[in-house]
């Protein structure tokens, strides 16, 4: 029904590379609740009633019908003796008399019996109504879900299989709940930097890119696939108009967005056409490490970008130095709306956004923890203890790519990537 839930907990991709995703059923259990599995089960109990019925119907029919031909003889004398005395009253002597009344006696508990046979005939016409209606309905739920047989469930778990994969393709949404174990893609580049792949382009798109430094660079090389981002071969080199600052920089429908070094501007630069399209100022934004995460690095403005769109974390004297969390108009960089979470941004080791919810480490070193979620779509915030694998001891460079469902890692010279794990709640209506 509309009000079924299914907890959906889902990964993206095991370090094997298979697509992990796991549904789990309502307590009560779906099947049961489900409305053609609630008809068969009215109409089995109907089947038992009338097998019931027709068992006792069955017994008393037998019993009866013994009793009807034992007294057949005496129904025939009976009838002979009545034409007799009806052609001659003299026969009819007192003896006779009593001899009839005597058959009669001996014939009367057979009343009961006939008013027995007459109430059964009404049963049997109420049992025939039901197998009517009974028939009728089988053969409805038969033609909507079609033979019992093998085949046929086995093609119905084929058909849910394919239905849950496309849900989970389109879904991509959820309360994080779990980050895997760190998977090591490649060792290279200085202690800082970052690398990422484009978020939202299709899955045929595999390129990587790779920006090594955490301030004045301006070198950006792009790989064709991500092999060859881990062999090293295959890429061509895009150099930026202006330099970066900080780490935060993300790969979005074909364009990087980052900050301009020695300033608060956001830059979007568009790879095909190697050209800035637009720059604009984050107001009031902390740059030149006012603000930066716990690590440093001129990491003062951090974009982002999750399954609603592109963000921009940063902070402003005005927030005194807590973390803000600012949607922004992917064509002009315009802010559209911000959030003040509170959290003081140099506490933070790194954060990422997910389904418009910005999740924040308590360090950059080892044993650090997902430790504070911020939820932008009821403005409220929750302390988290989620373990996070820390397996190089310096995070400086920390992105969700929605497309992937995984966490991008720049961890002290290694490329480094964590599946996530998602928990769903899906209200089932209709598809």
């Amino acid at each position: 029904s509309p009000d079924e839930g299914w907890q959906v907990y889902t990964s993206a991709q095991a370090p094997d590379g298979k697509c992990l995703c796991t549904a789990v059923i309502p307590v009560q259990g779906t099947c049961s609740r489900d409305l053609r599995s609630h008809q068969l089960r009215q109409l089995m109990e109907k089947v038992q009633n009338i097998s019931q019925s027709m068992e006792v119907l069955d017994l008393r029919t037998y019993r009866d019908l013994q009793y009807v031909r034992n007294t057949e003889s005496l129904m025939k004398g009976l009838d002979s003796r009545l034409k007799v005395a009806a052609e001659s009253q003299k026969s009819l002597n007192a003896k006779s008399f009593q001899e009839l009344k005597d058959k009669m006696t001996e014939l009367l508990p057979l009343m009961p019996v006939l008013d027995q046979y007459k109430s059964d005939t009404r049963l049997i016409v109420h049992l025939k109504e039901e197998v009517r209606n009974l028939s009728g309905s089988l053969l409805a739920i038969q033609e909507e879900m079609g033979a019992y047989d093998y085949e046929e469930l086995q093609q119905r778990v084929l058909m849910l299989e394919a239905r849950l994969h496309a849900c989970m393709q389109k879904l991509g949404c959820g309360k994080l709940t779990g980050v895997s174990n760190p998977i090591t893609i490649r060792a290279s580049g200085s202690r800082f930097g970052s690398w990422m792949t484009d978020t939202m382009t299709p899955s045929a798109d595999s390129r990587v890119w790779y920006m090594d430094g955490y301030y004045k660079g301006r070198r950006v090389l792009e790989f064709r696939t991500l092999n060859d981002f881990v062999t090293g071969q295959n890429f061509v080199q895009h150099l930026l108009p202006h330099p970066w600052a900080g780490t935060g920089h993300v790969v979005f429908n074909g364009s990087l967005y980052y900050n301009k070094y020695q300033s608060n501007i956001a830059v979007k630069y568009h790879f095909r056409s190697r050209s800035v399209l637009v720059q604009r100022s984050l107001a009031g934004a902390g740059y030149n490490n006012t603000f930066p995460y716990s690590w440093g690095g001129f990491s003062d403005i951090d974009f982002m970008v999750d399954e609603s769109g592109l963000w921009a974390v940063y902070t402003t004297n005005q927030n005194a130095g807590n973390i803000v969390v600012s949607r922004v108009d992917p064509q002009t960089l315009e802010v559209l709306r911000s959030w003040d979470t509170g959290y003081p941004k140099r506490s933070a080791g790194e954060s990422f956004m997910i389904c418009g919810t910005l999740y924040v480490t308590n360090s950059h070193l080892a044993g650090a923890k997902i430790y504070f979620a911020y939820y932008t779509n009821t403005s409220s915030y929750e302390y988290t203890d989620i373990p996070f694998h820390n397996q190089y001891s310096h995070i400086s460079m920390l992105d969700y790519n929605p497309r992937e469902r995984v966490l991008y890692t720049w961890n002290n010279g290694h490329q480094v990537i964590y599946n996530v794990t998602l928990f769903h709640v899906i209200k089932t209506s209709g598809e």
